[in-house]
């Protein structure tokens, strides 16, 4: 009926924008692997040396670090030879700079109206920010501050001069004190939201008092990755600019995780980096370390690691070579970049278990990887639960939200839902990058793309 069409789409149905916006995606998707496969087709050969040297290396790298003596030289040497075949293969390639710029430009297309298709525009997902509840200034607000984080991020900011302007406590971590009892102690004397300007593994710790409480917690980003700060939508290189959530913000709630009954925000991780990190000699020596302890995890004569849990079909596993769990699910189609979260608030924990056994499993998980397939090797399994539990024989080493430390088993691992307040600043993004971001090359987005397209409803 005319009136429908002047009202609008159908509710749940995408508009006819969205639905042309999809078809654009897979067009220029399409016309984008068309030119790369002619590109590829033209250089046949050269193509194939580039590609069989960069699996000769991936393999030669394996004995590198999983051997000693003459067979790590030798592998060293053969990675130094792959690595200048592949330039070579790539130099007679030929590759045509205006073939690379029109393929970019196709694929920035593709990506830009797949995200507006996907509603992963800036303006669609502030609407689906707009539930959060705005809040007013603070009655006592107290921030928690370690001098240490960040090489020193509370001095060159002048934190403690921004807190008293703004009629913030400023408490200075000294070294010696609690930081969990300082928590406890600024809450006892009236403090209605307390923050902590540090590290990861501090914003854990006061998040925890923070929900035992049931006050607001605050992230000030002054420490030096600060991935929760990045998935609660902050401004990483705004530190003041996040003391504006004790005096005009938003809040929500997010989820916490605990292992053993200790709070961690991000992830927990168990196996080989684990097992280096905890090397006295790391911090000043990280691949000399690696490379002295690496032979002995993944060698010939290696004792696979003692690392028992439940993989989501219900089957028991002996061992792993790494187990991350994290405080709900990240995005991993490549591990080797910085992986984030679309959201803190389902309620589980994300868990990833992978096993790469040999040279033949490193070239095939290198080759995954770096086609941002990574789910596709055989040794990965990836799963959702609201608890797991990894046992052992020993102490278990763990990384968790970048702090070394040793842990008893079992390790029992909790999602808590939804059990800290947070405040953000009004003008923060409040969205990670995993939530604004569409990876064209996945399978279920050119499915989600195609649905669009027809002009099916979202049964999400």
């Amino acid at each position: 009926m005319p009136g429908q069409d002047a009202a609008g789409p159908e509710p749940g149905r995408p508009s006819a924008a969205m639905r042309l916006a999809a078809v654009v995606a897979m067009a220029a998707l399409v016309a984008a692997a068309v030119l790369l496969l002619i590109g590829i087709a033209l250089h046949l050969a050269a193509v194939v040396l580039a590609f069989i040297s960069l699996l000769v290396g991936v393999t030669g790298a394996w004995y590198a670090v999983s051997r000693r003596g003459v067979v790590r030289v030798i592998a060293v040497i053969v990675v130094v030879a792959s690595v200048a075949a592949l330039g070579t293969g790539l130099f007679f390639a030929d590759i045509s700079i205006w073939r690379v710029i029109l393929i970019a430009a196709l694929g920035g297309v593709s990506v830009l109206a797949a995200r507006y298709a996907l509603k992963r525009t800036r303006r669609q997902l502030r609407a689906e920010t707009a539930h959060l509840v705005r809040v007013g200034r603070a009655a006592h607000p107290v921030l928690i501050m370690n001098p240490k984080s960040g090489g020193g991020k509370v001095e060159r900011f002048h934190l403690d001069q921004e807190c008293q302007q703004r009629g913030i406590e400023p408490i200075v971590l000294r070294p010696g004190d609690d930081l969990l009892q300082l928590a406890e102690d600024a809450i006892a004397r009236g403090a209605d939201v307390v923050g902590m300007a540090g590290g990861d593994g501090s914003q854990a710790l006061v998040a925890s008092v923070a929900a035992r409480h049931d006050i607001p917690h605050v992230c000030v980003p002054a420490g030096t990755r600060n991935h929760f700060a990045l998935d609660l939508g902050l401004d990483r290189s705004d530190v003041v600019g996040a003391l504006d959530a004790f005096t005009d913000g938003v809040e929500r709630r997010i989820d916490l995780a605990t292992v053993n009954g200790r709070t961690f925000v991000n992830n927990a991780s168990l196996g080989l980096y684990a097992e280096i990190v905890q090397s006295p000699d790391y911090r000043d020596a990280k691949v000399k370390t690696a490379a002295s302890i690496l032979p002995d995890l993944l060698g010939p004569n290696a004792a696979p690691l003692d690392l028992r849990y439940t993989g989501p079909d219900g089957q028991a596993h002996p061992t792993a070579q790494l187990i991350l769990v994290s405080n709900d699910p990240y995005e991993l189609d490549y591990p080797g970049g910085q992986g984030t979260r679309a959201r803190i608030d389902q309620g589980v924990l994300g868990i990833v278990a992978v096993m790469i056994a040999d040279a033949d499993d490193a070239r095939k998980f290198a080759a995954l990887e770096a086609a941002g397939q990574v789910r596709r090797f055989p040794g990965w399994a990836e799963w959702s639960a609201p608890r797991f539990e990894v046992g052992s024989g020993a102490p278990v080493q763990i990384g968790l939200d970048g702090e070394a430390l040793t842990m008893d088993p079992p390790l029992v691992f909790v999602s808590r839902p939804g059990a800290v307040r947070v405040r953000l600043p009004r003008h923060a993004r409040q969205l990670s990058p995993a939530a604004r971001t569409v990876h064209v090359l996945s399978g279920s987005t050119i499915a989600e793309l195609g649905r669009v397209a027809a002009g099916q409803p979202d049964t999400g």
